[in-house]
């Protein structure tokens, strides 16, 4: 095994950092690395912000749901989702795009070039002895979120992340079984298979907490899903990507 997979099977979340900035160099390095991904037809449909500014932070860290790390860490980027450029690329060349930019297809291309690049960034940092904590909580709120970033049109905050000197490791979480998430030639869509090997992760899934938490918390993971799942959350969300210019076609 390599240091690359080394790096990439030991992947944890980290929330509590060191009070120490990443320097420039640094936030470089993280970036390029995050623009070295693959991209749909050379799209690059994407940009990272960065945020070093205090007060953003903290704003950005109470939309989030009041998580500390947000506010407290070595440095934030948050990944957007962004056909702006391409706008402008239209402008330049005098064709239009408008429709085009619009479609489903397009937002698809977006999301994914944007989470390509940010799992880069993530193996970039650390690979570099830093931890990295990704935000969906930026979507709680994402009209004052694109208020507060001065988001244009077409483009679409998608996630934070944090990056930092971790004060401590974090456990790992145990992933789904191997076998249930690789499938050979087919969707091996077996509801009683499937149903044996959740319930054995569930097993798994409660004895790590059973153990990280001396007995105190022993749910499982299909019970934590069904939980989050059992209600609808973020409705706005449709209006607001349209609103947005995406996803209307």
């Amino acid at each position: 095994m390599n240091q690359i997979i080394e790096t990439i099977l030991n992947h944890r979340s980290i929330r509590k950092y060191e009070d120490k900035p990443l320097t420039d160099e640094q936030i470089e390095v993280i970036v390029r690395s995050a623009q070295a991904a693959a991209t749909s037809s050379y799209v690059q449909a994407y940009t990272i912000i960065g945020i070093k500014d205090k007060e953003k932070k903290k704003k950005l860290a109470e939309l989030a749901g009041n998580q500390p790390y947000v506010e407290k860490n070595g440095h934030l980027l948050i990944f957007c989702a962004d056909l702006h450029r391409h706008q402008l690329v239209a402008e330049m060349e005098n064709v239009d795009v408008s429709q085009a930019l619009e479609t489903t297809e397009c937002f698809m291309i977006a999301l994914i070039d944007a989470a390509l690049a940010a799992q880069n960034a993530a193996l970039a940092a650390e690979s570099m002895g830093l931890g990295i904590c990704y935000i969906g909580g930026i979507r709680n709120k994402l009209v004052e979120v694109s208020e507060l970033l001065q988001i244009p049109i077409h483009v679409i905050p998608l996630f934070g992340m944090t990056i930092g000197y971790p004060v401590h490791n974090s456990d790992k979480k145990p992933r789904l079984p191997f076998e249930h998430v690789y499938h050979e030639d087919t969707y091996q869509s077996n509801s009683s298979t499937l149903k044996a090997q959740l319930e054995e992760y569930n097993k798994t899934i409660k004895q790590y907490y059973a153990e990280r938490t001396h007995g105190k918390r022993q749910d499982t993971w299909t019970s934590q899903m069904a939980d989050k799942f059992s209600e609808p959350k973020r409705l706005y969300m449709k209006d607001y990507v349209q609103n947005q210019g995406f996803n209307k076609k």
